[in-house]
C-alpha cells in the first residue's frame, strides 16, 4: 500500500475518520485488524490500545459532541505507530489518573501498559494520542495480551494468582 513518508522513516499505512459516536469504536478496531497482519505478535495490544484511545476521545473530548475521531496507522522498520486525533477538549489536555479500583479512568494506564512508548501532542485545537508497538516475538500463544508489555503482572502468564 502506498503511503506518505513521515519523519523517522514511518509511512502512513492507513487512516480512517469516524464520527464521535460509540459505535465508531468497533469500526476503529476492525480498521486496525484489517491493516495489521493477523499473525503479528502485537496485534491484540495494538487493537486494545486503539479501542481505548478512540473510546477516550469520544467520552472525554469535543469529538463526542458531534465531532470526529481520526485513527491513523504508521509503520517503519520494526515499529507500528497508532495515532488517534480528537477534536480537543476546550484546552484541557490528558492527565493519567492515579491507579484506583474505579471502573473508569484506567484507559491511559492500559495504553501505557500495552505499548512500548506513548504520548500526546497538540495539533491546533485537536489532540493526537500516539502509541508505538515494536515487532517483538512473544511466547504468548493464546492471542491474549502480549507478554511484551513491561508492566503486566507476570503471574498472568505464569498461571499464578493475582
Amino acid at each position: 500500500m502506498d503511503g506518505a513518508v513521515m519523519s523517522g522513516g514511518l509511512v502512513v499505512v492507513g487512516a480512517l475518520t469516524l464520527p464521535g459516536v460509540r459505535r465508531s469504536v468497533a469500526y476503529a478496531r476492525r480498521f486496525l485488524r484489517d491493516m495489521v497482519p493477523e499473525a503479528h505478535p502485537r496485534l491484540d495490544d495494538l487493537v486494545t490500545v486503539g479501542s481505548e484511545t478512540v473510546t477516550n476521545a469520544i467520552a472525554h473530548t469535543d469529538s463526542g459532541d458531534g465531532g470526529r475521531v481520526t485513527v491513523s496507522l504508521l509503520a517503519g522498520g520494526d515499529v507500528y505507530r497508532l495515532e488517534v486525533a480528537d477534536d480537543g477538549a476546550g484546552g484541557r489536555r490528558l492527565v493519567p489518573k492515579a491507579e484506583t479500583c474505579a471502573e473508569s479512568g484506567r484507559g491511559l494506564r492500559i495504553v501505557e501498559a500495552l505499548s512500548d512508548d506513548w504520548g500526546f501532542r497538540a495539533d491546533g485545537a485537536r489532540t493526537v494520542v500516539w502509541a508505538e508497538f515494536g515487532v517483538k516475538s512473544s511466547g504468548n500463544t493464546d492471542r491474549g495480551l502480549s507478554e511484551c508489555s513491561r508492566t503486566l503482572v507476570p503471574a498472568a502468564f505464569e498461571g499464578g494468582n493475582p
